[in-house]
């Protein structure tokens, strides 16, 4: 409230501000001390009080306008400049340019843009509209093989700007992976060979498979979308530059590259990247206990050996439970699998994912 001198004061800050110091007197401080908390001076406080009643603000302000300001007749003039047939489909940036070309200048950009938002014509411009990208349809994988997701990621060399190209799919039911290649390029004719080789790899041929990916050109150049075509393999894709979109893989590059065994140094070689790669999909295929999975492995999830994994450890807790009763204020940790996972999910399935986690 420091200043207050030399700005109006609305009456509802006035009356406000009174408030206070009054509950604070009410509370046993002072007067003085009240006011110098809000940082406002006690005679301030005086001068707007009447008893009971607190006084409008009485000064009188001159309202200034910027010596700078356009004219009523300059504003119009631009407004006319730009719905005129000649400048109509141009937005401000290529209008005042042109004008300056022909030797005229009616007002900066900014004042341009500014005038065309005073009078809500700030719009595309032009017959064509700014493309939507809606949510890529949502899916549930209640099994293996029905969902899967993939994308690229870069591996460093030890040439400064040159990078190996990771290509890796999983399956966002088991958390697998069933298929990656490492390739010193990018572009849609490596992708269809990795797929092919991960269908063929899953035995997916006549089966019904969903495969997410981001928007990128490998992700959906014609021979790619060709490939998906003949293996009967129905493609979603992202949203451009939304990687909510594609969280499975997603995380799953996270893990590889924080994973503790993550080389500290560029790869020297394609051999030596493949080779460490392929360390690293054992592990986490075969040895890593997903968080997601209730701790099992992905290759455990994917071939079927989950449940009964799960149904020993809840014997086990049950058991240890009957023990020592004492010991447990509750239920015992949930082991239940999973039934169902989702891809880019409505509400609905939202819900749905919530109740199922907390049954």
């Amino acid at each position: 409230m420091g200043g207050s001198r030399g700005r109006r004061i609305d009456l509802a800050d006035r009356e406000s501000t009174v408030g206070l110091i009054e509950e604070a007197i009410a509370s046993g401080a002072r007067k003085r001390k009240a006011c110098e908390v809000l940082g406002i001076p006690i005679r301030t406080v005086q001068r707007w009080t009447e008893g009971d009643v607190i006084k409008k603000d009485q000064r009188k302000y001159n309202k200034r306008s910027p010596i700078n300001k356009l004219t009523d007749e300059e504003c119009e003039s631009v407004l006319d400049i730009c719905n005129s047939p000649k400048y109509k489909s141009l937005p401000p940036s290529q209008i005042v340019p042109s004008l300056a070309d022909a030797g005229i200048y009616v007002a900066s950009e900014a004042s341009f843009y500014r005038i065309l938002k005073e009078n809500k014509q700030l719009h595309p411009r032009g017959k064509s509209k700014p493309r939507t990208h809606s949510k890529p349809d949502p899916y549930i994988a209640t099994g293996t093989n029905q969902v899967w997701s993939w994308d690229i990621t870069y591996l460093p060399t030890n040439v400064k700007g040159l990078f190996y190209y990771l290509y890796m799919i999983m399956d966002i039911y088991s958390r697998k992976i069933v298929g990656w290649e490492i390739y010193e390029s990018q572009n849609d004719e490596l992708s269809s060979i990795v797929i092919r080789r991960a269908c063929l790899s899953e035995g997916i041929s006549g089966k019904e498979l969903v495969l997410h990916s981001d928007n990128g050109s490998p992700m959906k150049g014609a021979t790619m979308l060709a490939t998906l075509q003949k293996l009967g393999v129905v493609p979603s894709f992202s949203r451009p530059s939304v990687s909510n979109d594609n969280p499975y893989s997603e995380s799953l590059f996270k893990t590889l590259k924080y994973n503790p065994g993550y080389p500290s140094k560029p790869f020297e070689s394609l051999d030596e990247a493949r080779f460490w790669v392929l360390g690293f999909t054992r592990w986490y295929n075969e040895t890593h206990k997903h968080s997601s999975l209730r701790f099992v492995t992905p290759s455990q999830r994917h071939e079927g050996k989950d449940k009964e994994i799960l149904e020993n450890r809840k014997r086990v807790y049950m058991n240890a439970r009957a023990r020592h009763p004492e010991r447990w204020s509750g239920d015992i940790r949930d082991w239940n699998p999973g039934s169902s996972v989702f891809l880019n999910p409505g509400k609905t399935q939202k819900n749905e994912r919530i109740f199922e986690k907390a049954a």
